[in-house]
């Protein structure tokens, strides 16, 4: 492998150049750390009622000053454009009747004939081109409506538990719980706020190259793993692979053997670049241990699609091909170029059969403050991912007859 300065360039040098580029396309080498600050959104607000004007607060608020940047308008069309025009990372649409549909009217909450109206979804308009941005808007967002729900849920259970307890007198009911949603909007703490201070631990603050440097790791990783993989059936058809199995080896150890040498090629990998990132870009990775073993285990997952790709191949220049267009289909479905936040749900599903998706998950999860106990689903899913496709190529090999002596 270091000795192929084509292999190198695209398992080193082709990664690597590609994170400096998306460094210097998100902002991370122009100044603030991680380049999200002054996060342009756009509040749509045609509730004007207690519950979207508390959302549209949130956005004003003191605590996300220094992330957001806030614009109000009253024409959703004309929001939309300029989320296409790229004047914007999201523009949030809260639609009439939101409050309504969450906050009865007075004197309908225990009507028998009350029928209650169709939930009212806000929308939250995206662009394409700025997915972190819009995941922050995104997801204070989600964290605004969960803690209506939470609040609405857990205080008519109150309500309910005391009254069958006898503690609350049924005329009361109706305005104790006017009371409950008339505060369920308000809370004590904003949806999301920003460590400034740090006390014991040092304060965690997401660097977007922890996203951007596995990514482009994780999606090379591909190219080695089939690399190697092209490797048993180049052997086979230049007669080195039939000479090692007469040998006093069995089946097993030479297909552990070049198992296992895949392996490292695509640790070695991997190590370089995560290493090379927190040397050069200054990326803190967090709990080591976490980091060794997700790196082993996203390899390890990578590793069985490599012998799968070379199980089912005939010839190594098939693996070559086959092993290319994996490398892009994984990296864009693994989120290594857009974040699965912006993709379709059905998309996102998919995307688990992906080393991508699970590694990256992981490594975001480290770069949070994460520690090994964190990331017990990404590693066991990366794990069992790699068993079952070794497994799978291993019947293929046999059925085929290429590891026969």
């Amino acid at each position: 492998m270091f000795r192929d300065r084509a292999a190198l360039t695209f398992m080193l040098l082709a990664p690597f150049l590609l994170t400096i580029g998306m460094g210097f396309v998100t902002g991370r080498f122009s100044g603030g750390s991680s380049g999200l600050s002054d996060i342009p959104v756009i509040i749509v607000n045609l509730d004007h009622e207690q519950l979207g004007d508390a959302l549209a607060d949130t956005f004003s608020s003191q605590e996300l000053a220094d992330l957001m940047e806030p614009s109000a308008s009253s024409d959703p069309a004309a929001a939309r454009r300029l989320i296409d025009e790229d004047q914007a990372a999201a523009v949030v649409i809260i639609p009439e009747g939101f409050t309504r549909s969450i906050i009865p009217a007075e004197g309908t909450l225990f009507d028998p004939n009350y029928v209650e109206p169709e939930p009212v979804k806000i929308e939250v308009y995206a662009n394409p081109s700025r997915p972190t941005s819009a995941g922050v808007v995104k997801a204070i967002v989600d964290e605004f409506v969960s803690r209506l729900e939470e609040g609405r849920t857990s205080g008519m259970t109150s309500i309910t538990q005391l009254t069958l307890s006898g503690l609350l007198d049924p005329q009361q009911v109706e305005s104790e719980a006017r009371q409950l949603f008339d505060n369920v909007g308000q809370s004590e703490s904003p949806a999301i706020t920003l460590k400034k201070n740090q006390e014991g631990a040092a304060a965690v603050e997401f660097d977007i190259l922890a996203y951007m440097a596995p990514g482009m790791a994780l999606m090379f990783l591909m190219y080695t793993v089939s690399y190697g993989g092209r490797s048993i059936l180049a052997e086979r058809s230049q007669g080195t692979l039939p000479r090692l199995l007469i040998s006093p080896t069995s089946t097993s150890q030479v297909l552990g053997g070049k198992v296992l040498g895949i392996f490292f090629m695509g640790l070695a990998q991997v190590g370089i670049l995560i290493l090379a990132s927190s040397i050069f870009f200054g990326v803190q990775w967090g709990d080591a241990i976490g980091l060794v073993v997700l790196i082993l285990a996203a390899v390890f997952g990578a590793t069985g699609w490599g012998m799968l790709i070379t199980a089912l191949s005939r010839t190594p220049g098939q693996v070559a091909n086959v092993g290319s267009a994996i490398m892009l289909i994984f990296g864009i479905l693994g989120g290594s170029f857009i974040n699965l936040e912006q993709m379709p749900a059905a998309i996102r599903i998919f995307s688990k059969i992906t080393p991508n998706a699970w590694g990256l998950d992981g490594f975001t999860t480290l770069a949070l403050g994460g520690t090994l106990p964190s990331l017990m689903e990404p590693i066991a899913a990366l794990l069992i991912m790699g068993a079952l496709l070794f497994g799978i190529a291993v019947f293929v090999f046999n059925r085929n007859g290429i590891m026969q002596k």
